[in-house]
């Protein structure tokens, strides 16, 4: 969307969020594991409505104290949603945000104004996307750590009583919770039993990026059957935002895998699977 066409949305938008959609479903996560190209992917489909603007509108995150009518006015008309819809079935709006799985108050606040809708999460071998989630936030200027070995080195320190900071004031940003958890966002066993403390199993659906990228088309179709909606296939499927760059350093990757294997146990458990990783 064009910058002057982003500013009259965002100044009607308001207006009108009684007359916009509310979400049936949303993409919680994780960071760097894919969710930018199911976005795509399912913005496409012919019964979906993202957002007009963004992907994800990070209203329970950070703009929780916005209200909902806000958040509503981030979506788009009804009358426009079902009339893209005709033919196909009802009209279905979703919204993609990959620091709802990692915000600690997120999924409460979820559950309290939206306790039927579903959640999608997407994950990844928590070793590759921690590195790559450095790469992404050095090169947008959030990280100065020279290496990924060093950032790894101060994420304790950099985290410290962050958490504790979000839950004692809800309009607290925290830059080091949102930007610098590599390791800690890789724990996903803790973050899954988060939503599952608030939603019922059969609202959730857990995907893995490797089985995703591996077979697109299958993925998609059990996705798909999971929101209701109707078959349906884009024809190729894209990767989106990749970031090319140096290998991790040895020892990087060592103490990750160690630090990892707990956890991915501990999610294997809880999926009553192993990850696409560990198969």
């Amino acid at each position: 969307m064009r910058p002057a066409v982003r500013t009259v949305f965002k100044s009607t938008a308001r207006a009108t969020s009684s007359w916009r959609m509310r979400p049936s479903f949303l993409v919680i996560g994780g960071q760097r594991c894919g969710t930018t190209t199911i976005f795509k992917v399912l913005s496409q489909h012919p019964q979906l409505a993202r957002p007009p603007v963004e992907k994800g509108t990070d209203y329970f995150t950070l703009h929780y104290s916005r209200g909902m009518s806000w958040y509503r006015s981030q979506f788009s008309l009804a009358a426009t949603a079902r009339a893209r819809a005709y033919g196909h079935g009802d009209a279905v709006a979703f919204e993609a945000c990959t620091y709802y799985l990692f915000h600690p108050l997120a999924i409460p606040r979820l559950a309290n104004d939206l306790p039927d809708v579903k959640l999608v999460a997407m994950l990844r071998d928590p070793v590759e996307r921690a590195y790559s989630a450095y790469k992404h936030e050095f090169a947008r200027g959030f990280d100065v750590a020279d290496t990924f070995d060093e950032a790894l080195e101060l994420e304790d320190s950099r985290l410290e009583g962050e958490v504790e900071r979000i839950l004692a004031d809800p309009d607290y940003e925290s830059i080091p919770h949102r930007h610098h958890a590599y390791r800690r966002r890789g724990q996903y066993a803790e973050q899954l039993r988060r939503v599952l403390d608030h939603f019922p199993r059969e609202q959730l659906h857990v995907m893995d990026s490797e089985l995703f990228f591996a077979d697109p088309q299958r993925e998609l179709a059990d996705l798909l059957g999971f929101l209701g909606l109707e078959a349906w296939s884009p024809g190729s499927i894209e990767q989106h935002n990749a970031r090319p760059g140096t290998s991790m350093s040895p020892q990087a990757r060592a103490r990750l895998t160690e630090h990892y294997a707990s956890h991915d146990a501990e999610l294997a458990q809880l999926l009553g699977r192993q990850p696409g990783w560990r198969s």
